[in-house]
């Protein structure tokens, strides 16, 4: 039976380790620099470990979920360093294509392999183990671990070489964020206008305009609950990458700029790690209304 390893047990990543070891029917080692995460692990069955160590040396499959493309980095030469010949890394961070794919070589000359799966979904999704996952790398690889994979996901997609699940996923998080800016901006150009946001919202949802994130998002606005499921740190970085690998490419997307900038606001507020909807508190500032 494999053995299997889980690092960075967050908001996203307790609930898709708890999945895996729920569906997967095999032990699970799950690390995360937080204590509270780990003992969250434990009662639900898993093996925690408050060494990542346990995990390199242990398991076969290693997945990550990770906040920043300097940990995964980090993480990914630990593994190469300390892991064993045979171990499949899987990634289900949003990492910058350029990272992927500088590491991937380094891991197979490792004798490892290397699979990019970044989700989406958001923590309703993670709970729910519905979340849709883009996958990128060798595809031997992924048609060995996709069973695995299936246990956090309702969709699994293999989207092509290395690096190919990590641009799926900076388009799909270009969409959402102007899917986000457009929401907020509507709802209190609304409200400004004299408008209740909640009338606006029943009357317009199954009409052209809606969408998951006007779904999801509008009544926490409302509700003023900005308690994040998805923060808008790690969009962010999702939109700093897009941007770094538009500039690589030498095109522009204009659109992805100015939500960038309504993000980079809310780093300058304070706010950063609020969840995605409060993006539209620039849109109240900028307009004197508060959407309630």
């Amino acid at each position: 039976m494999k053995k299997l390893g889980f690092i960075g047990m967050g908001i996203m990543g307790l609930p898709m380790a708890k999945n895996i070891l729920k569906k997967s029917g095999h032990p699970v080692i799950g690390f995360d620099v937080m204590e509270a995460s780990r003992e969250k692990f434990a009662e639900a069955g898993g093996i925690a470990t408050g060494d990542a160590k346990a995990v390199y040396e242990n398991c076969e499959v290693i997945f990550l979920c990770l906040p920043k493309n300097e940990l995964v980095e980090s993480v990914v030469n630990d593994i190469i360093a300390q892991g064993k010949k045979g171990t499949i890394i899987v990634d289900f961070s949003s990492t910058f294509p350029g990272v992927i794919r500088k590491l991937y070589p380094e891991v197979k000359a490792a004798g490892m392999s290397l699979i990019d799966s970044p989700v989406s979904g958001g923590e309703t999704g993670a709970i729910a183990g519905t979340l849709v996952v883009m996958c990128g790398g060798d595809k031997e690889v992924f048609e060995e671990v996709k069973g695995l994979i299936g246990c956090v996901g309702s969709r699994v997609t293999y989207m092509g070489s290395s690096g190919c699940g990590d641009v799926a996923k900076l388009a799909n998080n270009m969409i959402v964020g102007c899917n986000l800016i457009a929401v907020s901006e509507a709802f209190a150009f609304a409200v400004k206008a004299g408008l209740d946001p909640e009338v606006l919202f029943h009357a317009i949802k199954d009409g052209f305009a809606q969408n998951a994130v006007m779904d999801l998002k509008v009544p926490k606005i409302i509700s003023r609950d900005f308690s994040a499921s998805a923060r808008i740190a790690v969009h962010q970085k999702d939109m700093k990458n897009a941007t770094k690998f538009a500039e690589d490419m030498g095109v522009e997307i204009p659109m992805s700029a100015l939500v960038l900038n309504y993000m980079n606001r809310m780093d300058e507020a304070g706010l950063i790690n609020e969840d995605q909807c409060a993006l539209v508190k620039m849109f109240e500032q900028d307009m004197g209304i508060e959407v309630k």
